[in-house]
């Protein structure tokens, strides 16, 4: 098992630069800690994200860690000029001397996709155009393109990328077993969210895609030969389940505000598997809070269940403060993780490919 950080920063009432260097504080906390990797989300004209351009922030973390892989999940495709994208993944993996994660999808929100005078209807299009054009500009030296929104006549590729043949793409696994089709054909590393038994048949479903299309992957000359399969989990350690209980609750409700306050504004309501009520949360698995028993036990649980191997924490959230968040990682650091690490979990009976 592999640990993560799934990070909106979302805003709070103290200032931005304060904010923002405490952030880099926790990361560089996560790093001592052993996690692998770091994500943050990308979402616009919200104060759900403090961070509306991920490469900008992931460009100062690179400088202010070592060993920690970088990304966001996802860099929001239809919103870019994807010559411009690429030329900001290859600073990002040179910045980071070879720790940039790719993560790349369509978004969910109109009305963030309004801020930009886009359609949203027209998204999905957009969004394979530009997706193809990125995957062939990560190992060509000159692009070439005709399309519906974008023409290249090859535009030279002048950079190089640190990792060979070039950083891992990520997946924002969805419902369905549509959503395991594409990442198992590409050979992409996938996250998902929502409660357990979303979880776990989301990962049995790209399990088996991953199997199905091997020969493919081959074919291509893709050379993974396994993905990370990550689980996102909101998570908070206090010393007893009281307290933990105490400060959670309202930092789960100011945080879901806030991912609801752009949809408010328009009437709206998104379509998540994330519930806004804090016990449903807790109850379904998406949401592990107490002392550190408690959510070892939890955690465990949950990984012989939905078998990720990856376990991506949402840990700084709401109302929090610092030294609660950075008190959080030190208990998981100390008490949880290890018996996580080296956990086998069985993956033998798993739904085929296109299983409920």
């Amino acid at each position: 098992m592999k640990f993560g950080i799934f990070d909106y920063i979302d805003r709070r009432d103290e200032p931005l630069p304060q904010t923002y260097d405490e952030r880099m504080t926790l990361l560089q906390a996560a790093e001592a800690a052993g996690f692998y990797g770091y994500h943050v989300t990308e979402h616009h004209a919200t104060p759900l994200s403090a961070t509306p351009s991920p490469a900008v922030f992931l460009a100062a973390a690179a400088r202010e860690t070592k060993r920690l892989r970088l990304g966001a999940l996802l860099f929001l495709l239809p919103l870019y000029h994807p010559f411009r994208l690429l030329e900001e993944l290859y600073m990002l993996d040179n910045l980071s001397r070879g720790r940039l994660d790719i993560g790349l999808g369509r978004g969910v929100s109109p009305f963030e996709f309004a801020a930009f005078g886009e359609d949203f209807k027209q998204s999905e299009g957009i969004y394979a155009e530009t997706l193809d054009i990125i995957r062939n500009g990560l190992t060509q030296k000159h692009l070439d393109h005709q399309g519906k929104r974008y023409r290249f006549d090859r535009v030279p590729m002048v950079m190089d990328w640190v990792q060979k043949p070039h950083p891992p793409l990520w997946y924002g696994l969805r419902s369905g077993s549509e959503g395991s089709l594409l990442p198992a054909r590409l050979g992409m590393n996938v996250v998902t969210l929502g409660n357990s038994e979303r979880s776990t048949q989301a990962i049995a479903r790209f399990r088996g895609a991953w199997a199905e299309h091997a020969p493919e992957r081959k074919k291509n000359g893709c050379d993974v030969a396994e993905s990370m399969i990550g689980m996102v989990r909101g998570m908070f350690i206090a010393d007893t389940d009281a307290e933990a209980e105490r400060l959670a609750r309202p930092a789960y409700k100011l945080w879901f505000e806030n991912l609801m306050w752009l949809w408010r504004e328009n009437n709206s309501f998104p379509g998540i598997p994330l519930s806004q009520d804090y016990d449903e949360s807790r109850r379904d698995g998406s949401l592990v809070v107490g002392s550190p028993d408690t959510v070892r036990c939890e955690f465990v649980a949950q990984a012989h269940r939905c078998k990720h191997n990856y376990l991506v924490l949402k840990l700084a959230f709401g109302s929090f403060t610092h030294a609660q968040e950075m008190r959080s990682l030190e208990l998981f650091r100390r008490e949880v993780m290890p018996a996580l690490i080296d956990l086998k979990i069985d993956t033998s009976e798993l739904a085929p490919a296109g299983a409920a």
